[in-house]
C-alpha cells in the first residue's frame, strides 16, 4: 500500500510564510505605533502626575501619549482646531461650554486638589488664614509683588475670579500695585516668586513637586472656594474627522476606570497626595 504525500512547492511556501510574517510585523508596528496628542494644563506635566501616570496606560494598552503642557484655555483652542485628540484640563465653566458648542464629546470629571496662595514666610501683606478673597484684598491693598500666570489657564481664570470678588468693578488689581503677569506656566511663575519674594496663586499638586521652594510657604488653604476640578474630553470628530477616536477614547476610559484612578490616587510626594479621584461616567 502506497501513502500518497502532497507538497506545497518551495516557491509558494515560502510565498506564504513571507506574507504572514509581514502581516504580522505589520500588525505589531501598528501597535507600537499607536498614539495620542493629549493638550493638558501645565500642574498635570509639572507635577509629575503624567510621568507617573502614563507609562501605565502605555503598558495597559500599547498607545504612546504626547503631552502639549498648556494652560487650560490654550489647551481648549487646541480642541476647538482639532490639534488635539484629547483635553485634560481644570476649568469646569469653560469645559463645559466646550461640550455645549460641540467641540468635545462629553466631559468626565477625573480628579481635584485645590488651588493655595504662597507667599514669603514673613506674609508681609499679612494674608496667612483660610480666606482667599480677603487675602487678595490684604495683596492689593499692600501693593505686595504678586506673579500672576497670565497665560488663560484654568488657575489663572481662578485668580481672576477671586480678583473680581475683590472688587466686582475690577478683574485685577489696580495699576501701581506690584501685580507682575508672567504669561508662564506654573513651574516658572513659582520661579519668579520664589526669586522675588512674591505671593502666587499655585495649585497644590505642582506647589508639592516643587524644588525652588526658597522661603515661599502656602499661607492661605481651607477656602471651599479654592476647590480645583480636572475633567477630561474626547474632541469630537464630527468636528475634527481626523481625531484618534479609538484610541482616544481608550485614554479617557482608562483614566475614568478603577485602574486609572488608582494610578491617580497613588501619586505621592513625601507621603503626601497630590490628586484625589472622582470620576463620574
Amino acid at each position: 500500500m502506497h501513502l500518497k504525500v502532497s507538497f506545497m512547492p518551495v516557491a509558494a511556501a515560502f510565498t506564504a510564510f513571507v506574507a504572514i510574517n509581514t502581516i504580522a510585523i505589520q500588525t505589531v508596528q501598528a501597535q507600537s505605533t499607536a498614539s495620542i496628542v493629549v493638550a493638558s494644563t501645565t500642574s498635570t506635566e509639572q507635577s509629575g502626575l503624567f510621568a507617573h501616570m502614563l507609562p501605565a496606560f502605555k503598558n495597559t494598552t500599547g498607545i504612546d501619549v504626547k503631552v502639549v503642557a498648556l494652560g487650560t484655555g490654550q489647551a481648549l483652542d487646541m480642541g476647538k482646531r482639532g490639534d488635539a485628540d484629547v483635553l485634560f484640563v481644570h476649568d469646569q465653566v469653560a469645559e463645559e461650554k466646550m461640550v455645549a458648542d460641540g467641540f468635545v464629546v462629553k466631559r468626565f470629571a477625573v480628579m481635584y486638589n485645590d488651588f493655595v496662595l504662597i507667599g514669603p514666610a514673613a506674609d508681609p501683606a499679612k494674608t496667612k488664614g483660610n480666606d482667599i478673597v480677603e487675602a487678595f484684598k490684604k495683596v492689593a491693598a499692600s501693593n505686595a509683588v504678586f506673579i500672576s500666570r497670565g497665560d488663560k489657564s484654568g488657575t489663572h481664570a481662578a485668580e481672576l475670579r477671586f480678583w473680581k470678588m475683590t472688587n466686582p468693578d475690577v478683574s485685577t488689581p489696580a495699576n501701581g500695585t506690584g501685580y507682575k503677569s508672567c504669561g508662564c506656566g506654573m513651574g516658572p511663575a513659582l520661579n519668579m516668586a520664589s526669586s522675588t519674594g512674591a505671593y502666587v496663586l499655585a495649585d497644590r499638586g505642582t506647589w508639592l513637586s516643587f524644588k525652588n521652594k526658597g522661603d515661599l510657604k502656602v499661607l492661605v488653604e481651607g477656602d471651599k472656594r479654592l476647590f480645583n476640578q480636572y475633567g477630561v474630553m474626547l474632541v469630537n470628530p464630527a468636528k475634527h474627522p481626523q481625531t484618534k477616536v479609538t484610541e482616544g477614547q481608550k485614554f479617557v476610559d482608562w483614566v475614568v476606570s478603577a485602574a486609572g484612578q488608582a494610578n491617580i490616587a497613588s501619586y505621592k510626594i513625601g507621603g503626601e497626595q497630590l490628586f484625589f479621584p472622582n470620576a463620574s461616567k
